[in-house]
């Protein structure tokens, strides 16, 4: 059982406030609301928008994107009950040690690593080609091998580094300077996408809206079994695009588009007031950008008949087959701008989840230590930034995208398992916001995000075991011997819920130190 062992949500909280471990509060809803729109619209808008209607829904795509806002919207409302009630950082990791114990907890945070991680070296990657498409119609070009290329250690990026390296850089410096970085990038990047949509609108061609819905057409499934989703192997369903059963596929794969949000829970001990503040930041900027994503969904494919658009570059292909090329280079310049705070945000939520894992002695606890003039973990955001840099640098351009979804889609449904677990447990918990309709919703929620994994490649599945066994060797090795809820059954729920202590927390004088000795101990 004590792979079960949970951390009181009171220790969760006592710990926040330990001096040496402490994360200074400076971020308001509205910080939050643009830190969420800022990792949400990136790359998404830019490719999957133009790819999804070319070969999986046409205009309907418009539908696809309303379907994903609202099962991603399922999971916002339980993060949102969660980050207000537990505001803490370590986002679906914290909320699962809290509720399903220590392995589960464990199993949340590893695979939030692997999103995050492996997320940022992507949209590195991706702002690293705008990037060098941008600066090459300036006459200014990188030599071949210092660019993404698709083998391994063939090339280094060296724009993806540099990227990551100067983000990094900034992180440390505090969380609010990060934030008014973010803000700069988010308003350029808001702009170039209002500009999309304004311009676009006087070029649509309503003809193009018909038909709404394609007729369904079966695709020839691949012979390569690794490659075919695992719900088509076990249903042995065939695959299809366009009709009914080509919008639902456009929703799955137009889901990853609104990923991010959750990065949002992540700064919860960063929030002035996280109890109003973390509901109104997650679920704004999440309904901010389907807004967003809709609008710029009409004016493509009004713009552009679906069976035209070009998949690689829908926007700027179709402003220039309207004599406007020179609108291509300021999506560009917008690209390089959004990209660039998807990364950072990425980043910064990479390094709190570590920070909780670290804090919990998961991790070694050196690396949660904050600095106390910039209140944030610098030895953590230093070796964190090290990680993306070189991934972004030398990982094979689209190996590992799939590997985001599953490590994201995986926490999702845990954190939405946690929601009615939580409240059977600690019904007296103060909860500023509730999801309503539970426990049907949060299990439906649950549902969704497993069927949407199950759509996912056999490889993608085979390597997410792969990235399991290591997290379970760090974890019984090192993990579970260290972890300070195991050494300190004071910290542990169930104990006494509402009565705890804290070996972090310096400020109650010889009660804590007698904790500190007796951990030693143990």
């Amino acid at each position: 059982m004590s792979l079960l062992r949970t951390k009181s949500i009171e220790a969760s909280i006592a710990d926040s406030e330990a001096s040496e471990f402490q994360l200074k509060k400076n971020l308001s809803a509205l910080d939050l609301t643009v830190f969420g729109i800022g990792v949400i619209i990136g790359a998404g808008i830019f490719t999957v928008t133009g790819r999804a209607a070319h070969t999986m829904a046409g205009p309907a795509i418009v539908i696809s994107f309303l379907i994903g806002a609202f099962c991603c919207g399922l999971a916002a409302l339980c993060y949102a009950e969660l980050s207000s009630a537990v505001p803490v950082s370590g986002s679906a990791y914290t909320f699962s040690y809290a509720t399903m114990g220590e392995l589960i907890a464990w199993i949340v945070g590893w695979d939030l690593l692997l999103e995050l991680i492996l997320a940022a070296g992507v949209v590195a990657q991706g702002w690293s080609a705008y990037f060098n498409i941008l600066f090459g119609e300036w006459g200014l070009k990188l030599p071949d091998n210092l660019q993404g290329g698709t083998g391994w250690f063939t090339h280094f990026d060296i724009a993806a580094f540099g990227l990551v390296a100067v983000l990094t850089c900034v992180i440390a410096t505090g969380i609010k300077e990060s934030m008014r970085v973010n803000l700069t990038l988010v308003a350029v990047k808001l702009f170039i996408v209002l500009f999309i949509i304004v311009m676009g609108i006087q070029y649509i061609n309503t003809s193009n809206y018909t038909p709404f819905v394609p007729p369904a057409q079966h695709l020839e499934s691949t012979s390569d079994t690794l490659k075919r989703p695992l719900w088509e192997l076990m249903t042995g369903m065939e695959p299809q695009a366009f009709g009914v059963m080509g919008v639902i596929s456009g929703a799955a794969l137009v889901f990853f588009a609104y990923i991010g949000f959750d990065v949002v829970a992540t700064t919860a001990e960063e929030t002035r007031n996280p109890k109003r503040d973390l509901p109104i930041g997650i679920i704004g900027s999440l309904a901010i950008c389907t807004i967003l994503y809709v609008s710029v969904c009409l004016v493509i494919t009004g713009m552009v008949s679906y069976d035209k658009i070009d998949p690689k570059g829908a926007l700027a292909a179709a402003f220039r087959d309207h004599g406007h090329p020179g609108y291509a280079q300021i999506i560009a310049a917008g690209a390089v701008a959004g990209l660039a705070t998807v990364v950072m945000t990425l980043m910064i939520g990479a390094t709190r989840v570590m920070y909780a894992m670290s804090r919990d002695g998961l991790l070694p606890m050196g690396m949660a230590r904050t600095n106390p003039k910039t209140g944030t973990p610098v030895p953590m955001t230093l070796v964190m930034g090290f990680i993306i840099a070189v991934a972004a640098a030398t990982i094979p351009i689209g190996e590992f995208e799939e590997m985001v979804n599953i490590g994201t889609l995986s926490a999702f449904f845990l954190v939405s398992l946690a929601v009615p677990v939580l409240r059977k447990k600690r019904p007296d918990l103060e909860r500023p916001f509730k999801v309503p309709g539970s426990p049907v919703l949060p299990w439906v929620a649950a549902a969704v995000c497993l069927y949407l994994m199950l759509n996912l490649p056999v490889e993608t599945w085979l390597r997410f075991v792969v990235w399991l066994l290591v997290g379970f060797a760090i974890y019984f090795f090192y993990g579970r011997g260290h972890s300070r809820v195991g050494r300190n059954p004071q910290l542990q729920g169930g104990v006494g819920d509402g009565v705890y202590a804290t070996d972090l927390d310096t400020s109650v004088g010889d009660g804590a130190e007698a904790l500190r000795k007796n951990e030693r101990r143990h």
